[in-house]
C-alpha cells in the first residue's frame, strides 16, 4: 500500500509517496532544482576519477602479477598461467599448491593494492576498491566465459576487499588526517 506525506519546498507544498527510493523524491522536486544539481558535476572531475581509476586498474593487476610469479617461484610451480588472475575453477583444495597460490596471491594483492590505493585517492579507498573489484569480476567474467558460482572464490575475494578497503581507510586516515573530508551529518 502507497502512503503519501505532505512536504514543503520553499513556500510550495508537495505531496510526496514515502515508501518509494530518493530517485522518485527527487523527480518530484521543482525543475529549477534539477538543473542545478545536475550542473555541479564538471567535465574535469569526472576525468579526474577517470585517471584515478586507470591508475588503480594498473596497479592491481601489477601488484596480482608480481605477487603471482612471487608465489609461483617459492611454490615451484612450473607454469605461471597468464589467465591465473582470473581462474575461479582450479579445485579448493589446501593439499594443492596451485589453488594455495592463487588464494594466497588474491588476498596479499588486496592488502597491498589497499595501501596503494591511499597513496593515489586519499580517503576514497572504499569507493575504488569496491570498484576495481566489480571490474574485476566482469574482466574475470569476460576470460573465462562464465560466470563465477564457486563459493570458495566469491569467499576469498569477499575477504580480500575487506582486508583492502580496511587496511586502505586507516592508512588513508594515518596519512591524511589533517585533510580527510567527514561527512556532515547534521543533516540527517
Amino acid at each position: 500500500m502507497l502512503t503519501y506525506k505532505n512536504v514543503f519546498w520553499g513556500e510550495k507544498q508537495l505531496l510526496l509517496l514515502t515508501d518509494i527510493d530518493i530517485r522518485n523524491i527527487a523527480t518530484s522536486l521543482p525543475l529549477t532544482h534539477h538543473v542545478s544539481m545536475a550542473l555541479k558535476v564538471k567535465t574535469a572531475e569526472t576525468k579526474v576519477v577517470l585517471l584515478n581509476l586507470l591508475i588503480c586498474m594498473a596497479v592491481f593487476y601489477t601488484v596480482y602479477y608480481v605477487v603471482l610469479s612471487i608465489g609461483f617461484a617459492v611454490f615451484k610451480i612450473q607454469m605461471l598461467d597468464g589467465l591465473a588472475p582470473f581462474d575461479f575453477k582450479t579445485n579448493p583444495s589446501w593439499f594443492n599448491p596451485h589453488y594455495l597460490v592463487l588464494v594466497v596471491s588474491l588476498e596479499i594483492t588486496f592488502f597491498i593494492c589497499g595501501l596503494l590505493f591511499a597513496l593515489v585517492v586519499e580517503e576514497w579507498v572504499w569507493d575504488y576498491a569496491v570498484t576495481v573489484t566489480v571490474i574485476h569480476i566482469i574482466i574475470t567474467s569476460v576470460v573465462m566465459s562464465e560466470f563465477p558460482l564457486m563459493l570458495h572464490w566469491w569467499l576469498a575475494l569477499g575477504s580480500g576487499v575487506i582486508s583492502m578497503i580496511c587496511g586502505g581507510q586507516i592508512l588513508a586516515y594515518c596519512l591524511f588526517k589533517d585533510n580527510f573530508i567527514y561527512p556532515v551529518l547534521d543533516d540527517f
